[in-house]
């Protein structure tokens, strides 16, 4: 199986007698509250998911990532994965101190050694990270919402994060690993989405499945934009097609419980990493993946992989062209299969699904397949 990013799969996640021990001294430290996103983060942290990371960065690695998508030790890493604290909790931190991280609900999921303080730019970091400063980019102006100060050090979990889907979907990569290996599956495809399933997503995913033993469907249910479907009615639609459209014994369907950035071609690095920690060892990439409006080229996601060797990244992506319906074809197809014009192409995406939805509209089955458009239209008004 394919080795995790770093080389050793991450595991944070206290049990037993030094799980117990640990809540008991928890309760006597200070604490910091995290919000949602952040303690998803904490989560993933302590899964495995962001190997080879044991912790929230440092200024060093922060840094690092940013001026060259590399943690300090020279590993490919493209996005930070930081902690922002009120500038009053930063003062009362001391470097070797330990701190309790809880969540809103006043519940302690786990503790950290301090490393240290600092402090971001957050003009530069979004214009590393996001490739534009605009505050419109969702990713900008999420940014903009939280602290300027950032806490550093290495966290053990004490108690699992509550996730929104059902626990039955939502694995952790040695799971997943686990999973693959009892199959026999020795190449796998991962395909990321914050969308509902629609005809591009399915002619993209059987392709894939043609060159590979199985097929990894990871849909995002972190943290996304307003608008964006929710994800209680997008497994439905996953589910629905797997049900009916695909070999059940060549698809695992499992949550991805990351935050969506919209950071374009960053992101696309950072989603590829995760995958191979999840044990995947190919991952779809289509056209403007992890994109939002007009900030990202067509095909962006897929040229910054050129910037690192495969052994760099370890996990081959699958670069594949818009792929739309062609009404003469009477099939999907891509401008490397199709000889028609513009005029009889049918561009599929999951804004115009959502556009259509917002309008009231039917959706055709050139868009998307008729069980998934039932499944939108009775989630209809609104999402």
């Amino acid at each position: 199986m394919i080795a995790p990013h770093g080389g050793m799969l991450i595991d944070r996640i206290l049990t037993g007698r030094d799980q117990t021990d640990c809540e008991d001294r928890a309760r006597q430290l200070p604490a910091i509250k995290l919000d949602p996103s952040h303690l998803s983060e904490l989560d993933n942290i302590a899964s495995g998911l962001y190997s080879p990371l044991t912790g929230f960065m440092d200024e060093e690695n922060y840094n690092s990532v940013l001026d060259s998508m590399r943690l300090a030790d020279g590993t490919v890493w493209p996005i930070p994965i930081v902690l922002p604290v009120a500038d009053a909790t930063a003062r009362a931190l001391h470097v070797g101190s330990t701190i309790a991280l809880a969540g809103d609900d006043g519940i302690t999921y786990a503790i950290m050694q301090v490393r240290g303080t600092f402090v971001r730019n957050p003009k530069r970091e979004a214009q590393a990270v996001y490739g534009t400063t605009d505050v419109a980019h969702p990713g900008v102006a999420q940014l903009h919402t939280e602290s300027k100060t950032l806490a550093a050090g290495e966290i053990h979990l004490i108690k699992r994060v509550p996730v929104n889907i059902s626990a039955e979907y939502h694995l952790d990569p040695k799971e997943t690993r686990r999973a693959f290996e009892e199959r026999g599956w020795k190449t796998i495809v991962a395909f990321q989405t914050r969308n509902p399933i629609h005809r591009a997503h399915e002619y993209l995913q059987k392709c894939a499945l043609e060159m590979v033993d199985g097929l990894f469907i990871n849909p995002l249910v972190g943290q996304t934009k307003e608008g964006d479907i929710p994800a209680s009615v997008r497994m439905q639609c996953y589910h629905s097609m797997i049900d009916n459209y695909f070999p059940r014994d060549r698809v695992i369907l499992a949550t991805f419980p990351a935050p969506m950035r919209y950071a374009g071609p960053r992101e696309a690095i950072f989603h590829a990493i995760c995958r191979k920690n999840y044990g995947c060892t190919h991952i779809i990439i289509g056209r403007d993946h992890a994109g939002v409006g007009k900030y990202y080229g067509t095909y962006e996601a897929q040229e910054i992989f050129d910037k690192f060797t495969v052994d760099e990244i370890g996990i081959t992506p699958l670069k594949f062209e818009h792929a739309f319906y062609c009404k003469k074809c009477a099939q999907m197809a891509t401008s490397k299969t199709c000889p028609h014009e513009n005029e009889d192409h049918v561009f599929l995406s999951g804004t115009k699904v959502r556009e259509m939805l917002a309008a009231g509209e039917e959706i055709p089955s050139e868009f998307t397949r008729p069980e998934v458009a039932s499944i939108l239209q009775r989630g209809q008004p609104p999402f």
